[in-house]
């Protein structure tokens, strides 16, 4: 009988080196080796990714942490607070990359820095309280915070690097196993429409695409062709031109538009999680739930309307 891989089995495929988490074959990257610089680095990469992928106002300046936290005291509107929250969010994430960067200059001085140091602690502190805070943040494509990507830095601070990209690869596999979800959903709504014919093909490559694009580096000459790849894939489903049946009604045209809509919808929630590399479950479970809903109202309705005949139903 065959068994699964364990997490973490490394293989080659065609000369690529490949390392297996929950179902998924992943592209696999040497971790660089520990250190100051290397952990800097790489704080300093998530913190700009981390504001690249959350709402717009909320990259305050580690300098201003004092201002942030007395604005989010003082305020006692709810929805307001939650603004000033993110905001502090942010000071407290770039306050803590301000320590790292000068815990850097002073090892790179000959200073030695052990965990106990103060800086070394308030690092932490400051990180561990933006990750507290940071489930105020609303993604920019909705209203929700993808926690996931808060919790990395303090991560990459605190655990060793060949762990911490252990569990990367760990957040791509759920994240792959999410846009397979995704598309499945889109393939399992519109496999009866009249409106959206032989979209399946579309979403297969799409996924597929995508999982690629997610799996692999910017820096890896292959971007050059797995880019334009997932762009064209994520195009021919956005731009899907529905066909209207010669004879329709005006459900037949609001079936149309949603379900146009909800294609683009999906595809964007996909390249949501392709740019952010982490799963955004309440985000999916949400369109998930809008696609069954389109299903029983459009394509469900229509297959028991024709199973039951207006005479049948007025004879009975």
């Amino acid at each position: 009988m065959y068994q699964s891989p364990v997490n973490g089995t490394k293989r080659d495929f065609d000369g690529q080196p490949r390392i297996y988490y929950d179902g998924y074959w992943i592209k696999y990257y040497d971790p660089p080796k520990d250190s100051f610089d290397v952990r800097r680095q790489l704080i300093e990469a998530l913190t700009r990714r981390l504001f690249n992928h959350v709402e717009h106002g909320i990259n305050i300046p580690g300098t201003r942490l004092r201002e942030a936290r007395e604005a989010y005291e003082a305020e006692t509107d709810t929805e307001r607070k939650r603004v000033n929250g993110a905001m502090l969010a942010g000071a407290l994430f770039n306050r803590a990359a301000d320590i790292f960067r000068s815990l850097v200059d002073l090892q790179t001085a000959g200073v030695e820095i052990g965990p106990d140091h103060t800086l070394m602690r308030e690092c932490g502190h400051c990180l561990i309280e933006a990750l507290e805070l940071g489930k105020m943040v609303r993604h920019r494509g909705g209203d929700e915070g993808i926690d996931e990507l808060w919790g990395e830095p303090f991560k990459a601070f605190s655990m060793p690097i060949e762990a911490f990209y252990a569990s990367r690869y760990l957040k791509i596999a759920m994240t792959m196993q999410d846009i397979d979800r995704i598309t499945s959903a889109m393939k399992d709504t519109f496999a009866e429409s009249r409106q959206i014919r032989n979209i399946g093909p579309r979403l297969d490559a799409l996924a597929e695409a995508a999982k690629r694009k997610c799996e692999i580096l910017r820096t890896d000459p292959i971007v050059f062709d797995v880019w334009p790849a997932y762009v064209v894939a994520s195009e021919r489903v956005c731009n899907y031109d529905p066909a209207l049946p010669s004879i329709h009604d005006a459900k037949d045209i609001r079936e149309a538009v949603e379900g146009t809509r909800l294609l683009r919808e999906g595809t964007d929630l996909v390249s949501y999680l392709v740019r952010a590399r982490v799963p955004m479950p309440k985000s999916m479970r949400e369109y998930i739930d809008r696609c069954q809903q389109f299903k029983r109202t459009y394509i469900d309705s229509r297959r028991f309307q024709s199973s039951h005949p207006p005479e049948e139903a007025s004879s009975a």
